[in-house]
């Protein structure tokens, strides 16, 4: 017997795939209010100066164009507390891509037409775009991304290094990478009697109008998002961005409705990127493999704009018992666009390069590296000392062992050809914490036995709508087909963004109570429901977001197979197989989707993505998906997602763990380590790619 359509579990398609794939489904750029017009931005082309003059007649003479903002024209906007939205507020310039106008016309061309035709003309100053491990202006931040301290020592490490009978110190590099979702950001603003409309692309709209209040000066009453289907975000659309702001700026300016969607080459500049990092990790260890010393070092760049440091040395806090340990930070401000959060910020890069250095050592000590992960298994959490709610770190490695066939292994590198191919294999362990945040959720029960649910989750196509139906179904005591679930709209009860892995979390645990506290109502009365039906509601302000005495994070392991053409320096992914312990998985379809998008992600940061600044201008160098390549479908090999049966009491009553960001943490280091087990040869800067590989 299949499992019940309303068991939290099953794999139940996703409610709004028919809408999709009709085109019945609008996103933030499909709306077409009446007397619509569109916006398109003027990029500054200088790395850091001033802009001295504008020429917009040329503009302006074009048929249809109706203005050109600049910071002359534009409104003011208070302060924010986010300066990378104060846009066309004066003629600073503060990196490459930073707009200094914008051009609106009646029709999407003449507004692109427009805005070519602006003529700037600048005061440049010297500007400093290039990241070096002994950069001069480096700083130990006191804090970095996620709110953790830039450094954590734990004994002496530097001498229990020192002493280490076997030892490695080795550095990686990790290039600029950029989100790119399918959707690029967008937005439609409409302005009527001071009250601003705005279809937007986001993860979270609460945040959105928080925003826009506070940079408009008006009540949060004022303003209304609309974010019903996202394409996509990967952590860039987590926070207003520039194209938001410069919509509504300019549906104010026209007194008309102003649409504006970011070209691929803007979304380098104005929505984020993942900081590139520069790592040093040194490992030491007994004979018998057990760690002695742990150190990591990361290096990053941030914009003169707003300081965002990418946590990269974080997760080593979480991995592996050892006696000493330093884990620190070290960022340089430059004139490059800000960066921001991208699929699991910190555990991306921070474990491509430790789990690369595990490898390294396991390699020193002539040890499996699978054993070498298990005999170094901490009994808490080693930062902090805190018991693990649950860590099944080696089950997974054990569990993926036996699917991909590790025993068979030749542990020797370099040995296996057929032709030009050299095949190799690896393993890298992955973790993500368990986040969490309140939310509020109500629930109607109909007289004609439907159960509305209603909360502003986004969903930004995990199938948010989906699991959340879910969830209230198993409270309720229901099937799927007797709930609906409403979300995306602001107005609806305060929900967090979709972020860290922490959504269905945090909204699923409003929506269980809500449900919970219905079913206990109409378990109490009798007779008919009234009309407009019972309704029970939920926040969880003060208990999602309380203390937990544990360390609460989900793990997983990661195995590739490549093979390396030692004619052309191709590597090329035969296999990847991931098993994870994420809590309870509450819907297997969405949640094996996430799983591999994660890792073809994490296939793209190994092999083929990377940006780079343009030491010259200042610009990121192939910002497009010409230039910026991503994994295409022949790149994509037969990939295996699978996981373990965990149970974990402390989480939430789902007993749910994020889902959407672990996908990618061990994959880069993966494949690094099946290319090193294929040749011989330790490539330590990704992307992998053939001019790199082929020496």
């Amino acid at each position: 017997m299949g499992p019940s359509p309303s068991a939290l579990g099953a794999p139940v398609e996703r409610r709004e795939g028919r809408a999709k794939v009709t085109g019945a489904a609008k996103y933030a750029t499909e709306y077409a209010p009446p007397g619509r017009v569109h916006a398109w931005p003027v990029p500054a082309t200088v790395a850091r100066g001033k802009v001295v003059s504008f020429d917009v007649s040329a503009a302006l003479a074009l048929p249809g164009v109706l203005a050109v903002l600049t910071p002359e024209s534009a409104a003011r906007l208070a302060d924010a507390g986010d300066p990378t939205l104060a846009v066309l507020q004066d003629s600073q310039v503060p990196h490459h891509g930073w707009p200094v106008a914008l051009a609106v016309a009646e029709t999407l061309e003449t507004a692109r037409a427009a805005a070519g035709a602006v003529r700037v003309r600048y005061a440049t100053e010297p500007h400093d775009v290039t990241l070096t491990r002994d950069h001069p202006q480096a700083y130990s931040p006191e804090e970095v991304n996620g709110g953790h301290p830039g450094e954590r020592r734990q004994g002496d490490p530097e001498g229990a290094f020192a002493d280490a009978a076997v030892r490695v110190d080795v550095s990686y590099a990790v290039p600029p990478l950029h989100n790119h979702p399918m959707e690029p950001h967008g937005a439609t603003a409409l302005w009527q009697d001071d009250v601003l409309t705005v279809f937007d692309s986001s993860q979270g709209g609460d945040t959105v109008r928080a925003v826009l209040a506070k940079l408009f000066t008006l009540p949060e009453e004022r303003v209304s998002v609309v974010c019903e289907h996202v394409g996509g975000g990967f952590g860039s659309k987590g926070t207003p961005r520039p194209h938001v702001v410069l919509a509504a700026l300019a549906a104010r300016h026209t007194g008309r409705p102003v649409q504006l969607t970011l070209s691929r080459r803007e979304l380098t500049e104005l929505v984020g990127h993942r900081a590139p990092t520069l790592h040093r990790v040194r490992l030491g260890a007994r004979p018998d493999g057990t760690l002695t010393s742990l150190i990591h070092e990361a290096t990053t760049h941030t914009s003169r704009v707003k300081e965002f440091v990418e946590q990269a040395a974080v997760p080593a806090r979480v991995m592996y018992a050892g006696g000493s340990s330093r884990t620190s930070h070290r960022v340089v401000a430059l004139d490059v666009p800000t960066p921001s959060w991208m699929r699991a910020p910190g555990e991306t890069p921070g474990m491509y390069a430790l789990e690369s250095a595990v490898d390294e050592l396991a390699c020193a000590l002539g040890m499996d590296p699978i054993d070498l992960r298990v005999c170094n298994e901490p009994p808490a959490e080693p930062d902090s000392g805190r018991p693990f709610s649950s860590r099944h770190l080696v089950e997974c490695l054990r569990d993926g062992a036996a699917r991909f066939g590790w025993a068979e292994r030749d542990p020797r590198s370099g040995v296996r050809r057929s032709g030009p191919w050299l095949t190799g294999t690896g393993v890298a362990a992955a973790t993500y914490p368990v986040l969490l945040s309140p939310s509020r959720a109500t629930v109607t029960a109909h007289p004609d036995g439907l159960y509305v649910v209603r909360l502003n989750a986004t969903d930004i196509g995990t199938g948010a709508r989906t699991v959340l139906t879910q969830i209230a179904a198993e409270a309720l005591g229901v099937g799927v087909e007797s709930v609906r679930t409403e979300i995306g709209v602001t107005g609806l009860p305060r929900a967090p963004l979709a972020g860290g892995s922490a959504g269905t979390a945090s909204w699923g645990w409003a929506v269980h109570e809500a449900c919970r506290s219905l079913a206990g109502q109409l378990a109490d009365r009798s007779g008919p429901l009234p009309p407009g039906g019972l309704t029970a509601s939920a926040d969880t302000e003060g208990t999602a977001n309380a203390e937990s005495p544990y360390a609460r994070h989900a793990f997983g392991a990661h195995f590739a197979e490549v093979a390396v053409d030692t004619d052309t320096g191709e590597v090329r992914v035969r296999r990847l197989l991931g098993v994870y312990a994420a809590g309870r998985i509450l819907n297997a379809r969405t949640a094996r989707s996430q799983f591999i998008g994660g890792m073809v992600m994490g296939l793209g940061m190994a092999l083929t993505e990377g940006g780079s600044v343009d030491p010259a201008s200042g610009a990121f160098i192939g910002s497009d998906l010409a230039g910026y390549h991503v994994p295409s479908h022949a790149d994509v090999p037969a990939i295996e997602a699978h996981w373990i049966d965990e149970k974990d009491p402390h989480l939430n009553p789902m007993g749910s763990k994020g889902i959407g960001e672990i996908g990618i943490v061990g994959t880069a280091a993966a494949i690094g380590n099946a290319v090193h087990h294929a040749t011989g040869v330790r490539f330590r800067e990704l992307p992998l790619t053939p001019d790199r590989v082929h020496v």
